[in-house]
């Protein structure tokens, strides 16, 4: 009796893609002004990474034109090593971005827990990500932000690249805004002498490092020491340098943390570069032909049985969350929007 009032409202799967279309699962992570759930598709039962960005907060950190930027490149591009777009939709609150999962978490979290990986793992990694670079590049985008917290892995242990909220579109002028995270920034942007793509493939190299040795190539106390390092100082490693990484290895970290770009690893015009490298007898274990076709078992896989990134994100939106997410209906009237968020409506 009286409760066919409360029956919800039956979903159009035909109309516009928006929230009432999932189901709201656990909170995995979040950034500056957003936050990342997974969701399922009631329809097609796929599960997803749900990206949100409050708009209010967005126009207040003057980062509407990143968002922007970060939605049509990612329309454009599709990879098998990079978290992939699948729907886009807003409400009156926040921007939806639905992407790929990634249920092995981030190499920070297990850096973090594993204070190192072996070589062969990176040497995977380093094959993963070139091609997902070559591709990047192939179509005149630059990453700008590649570091481990921007790598993750699916289930099975394959890496992929992540967070473009920085990524732009390049042509052949020079950039000189800088752009990134310091200790992954190649010496070129600090100099402030005007940087192409080739930026992507110091970051990878400093990443490569860490992931081996542990700890940055590079580093200081202080912006201005951790500058003078980058540009200046010679590459060294770790005493233990030969029962953790062989002397190919070494040869494609120097490669790709070569400070004259005309001589770094990736960075021949046309793709060039990014052949060479994979000819490079580091890589002589490494099948290219189904690499992108991922039928390869990668040497590490995360362990399914614990969560693979920091939990507390959940137990901070089920305690802390005063407006906790869930689907909502339109406003019909959106003429009183400020200018940013007329933008962010539109666009």
């Amino acid at each position: 009796m009286g409760g066919v009032c409360c029956r919800p409202q039956p979903v159009d799967f035909d109309g516009e893609v928006n929230l009432f279309h999932f189901v709201l699962l656990r909170c995995v992570g979040k950034g500056a002004f957003g936050k990342v759930r997974v969701v399922q598709h009631k329809q097609t039962r796929e599960l997803y990474a749900l990206k949100y960005i409050n708009k209010p907060k967005c126009v207040k950190m003057k980062a509407v034109p990143n968002i922007i930027q970060e939605r049509r490149l990612l329309e454009e591009i599709d990879h098998p090593f990079i978290v992939n777009l699948r729907y886009a939709f807003q409400d009156d609150e926040n921007c939806f971005f639905v992407l790929d999962l990634m249920l092995g978490g981030d190499l920070r979290f297990h850096l973090e827990r594993l204070g190192s990986l072996s070589e062969e793992v990176v040497r995977f990694y380093v094959a993963q990500l070139s091609s997902a670079l070559a591709f990047l590049h192939e179509n005149k985008i630059m990453h700008r932000d590649l570091k481990p917290d921007n790598i993750l892995l699916d289930e099975r242990g394959n890496a992929h690249l992540t967070d473009f909220n920085i990524a732009v579109h390049f042509s052949d002028r020079k950039l000189t805004g800088v752009a990134g995270s310091m200790a992954y920034m190649a010496p070129e942007i600090l100099t402030k002498r005007g940087y192409t793509y080739c930026i992507d493939w110091w970051s990878l190299g400093v990443c490569a490092y860490e992931l081996i040795f542990g700890r940055r190539p590079f580093r200081g106390r202080s912006n201005s020491d951790l500058t003078y390092s980058i540009a200046k100082d010679p590459l060294k490693y770790p005493e233990d340098v030969e029962k953790r990484c062989s002397r190919a290895g070494l040869q494609v970290l120097r490669g790709l943390l070569e400070r004259d770009t005309t001589k770094r690893f990736g960075c021949k015009p046309n793709g060039e570069g990014y052949q060479e490298l994979r000819r490079h007898p580091w890589f002589k274990s490494i099948d290219w032909d189904t690499l992108e076709s991922k039928e390869q078992t990668p040497p590490f896989v995360p362990d399914n049985k614990k969560a693979n990134f920091d939990a507390s994100h959940e137990l901070e939106e089920l305690l802390l969350e005063d407006n906790p997410l869930k689907a909502k209906t339109r406003k019909a009237n959106q003429d009183n929007l400020s200018a940013e968020m007329q933008q962010m409506e539109v666009q």
